[in-house]
């Protein structure tokens, strides 16, 4: 097993790494719409999306991994209601290779933010 951590995502909340690697996968902790000074990007689920995935693109790059590689992802999110703007910028990442994926509302997620995703990703 491998632990993988970038100084190119922003640092943990607590005691976990940015991902971890067996058998050839790697399986990211969520993560959540922060920049690299640890400070929330915006209010607009739209533009924490987009930061969520860049989080993970970079994070992956380090585990040797990509968006194209990603099998499954998990997205947590404070309000359905919000599930298209989500879904429109998800899209962007993935339109022709598109994982199977979860989406899930949750009652509060870290800093109140209102999107975190989380991938199983295949290493390349």
């Amino acid at each position: 097993m491998k632990v993988i951590n970038t100084k190119k995502a922003p640092e943990a909340l607590g005691p976990y790494s940015h991902a971890t690697e067996i058998n050839g996968l790697v399986f990211t902790s969520g993560q959540i719409p922060l920049n690299l000074d640890g400070e929330i990007v915006s209010d607009d689920v739209k533009v924490q999306t987009k930061q969520v995935l860049e989080n993970l693109k970079v994070v992956l790059d380090e585990a040797g991994s990509n968006l194209d590689s990603v099998i499954k992802a998990t997205i947590f999110i404070a309000d359905m209601n919000e599930f298209q703007n989500i879904n429109e910028v998800y899209g962007t990442y993935f339109n022709e290779h598109q994982p199977a994926r979860s989406c899930v509302e949750v009652a509060r997620l870290p800093k109140d933010v209102k999107v975190e995703i989380e991938v199983v990703a295949e290493v390349k």
